[in-house]
Formats: C-alpha cells, structure tokens, sequence
C-alpha cells in the first residue's frame, strides 16, 4: 500500500512538473496570439488569415500536450516546439504584412 502512494505521488509530481517544463515555449506562445489579436484589432489581418493563424497556434498547443504527456520533454521535443514557433512567427509576420486588409 506504502508502495502504490509513493508511486501515485511521484506521478502526480512529474505531472505537475511538465506542466511547467515548457517557460520559453508559453512565453512565445502568448506573445504570438498577442501579435494576432493586434492584427485583427487594428484590420492587418482579414478574418480568414486570423483564422488559420489560429489554427497554427492550436496545433502548437497540441504538440505541446504530446510533449508533455510522458512527463519528460526531451531536447528533440523541445527543438521541435521551437522550429514550430518560428514557422508560425514568420507566417504571422508575412500575413500582417501583405497587402490584404480587413474591410
């Protein structure tokens, strides 16, 4: 019974600490749907720009959970996160500059 507790609290620790395992990925993460609100705020980005935007970013968020799921985030899951994050940075910064405006 000690046994089954120790390991129930082991997990539920390795849990809590993937949660957090990720600073500079949600630090991105937030700055980037920042720069996407702003868009749409001030008509740099059309409906359907901000949309797909979107999406990217939830496909982000999605392959941040897998990466989190097993408690451990490896070098190569990280390095995926981020190559992810400068995908999605570079699109967000071409469709804010090119020459589509919202009406």
């Amino acid at each position: 019974m000690k046994n089954l507790v120790l390991i129930a609290m082991l997990l539920i620790g390795a849990a809590a600490y993937a949660q957090d395992a990720t600073p500079k990925v949600d630090a991105r993460k937030k700055e980037q749907r920042a720069r996407i609100r702003q868009g749409r705020a001030s008509g740099e980005l059309t409906n359907k720009e901000a949309a797909g935007l979107n999406a990217q970013q939830r496909h982000i968020r999605r392959s941040e959970r897998r990466a989190k799921a097993d408690g451990t985030v490896t070098s190569a899951e990280r390095k995926k996160l981020k190559r992810e994050q400068n995908r999605a940075s570079r699109n967000i910064r071409r469709q804010k500059h090119d020459a589509q405006t919202k009406p």
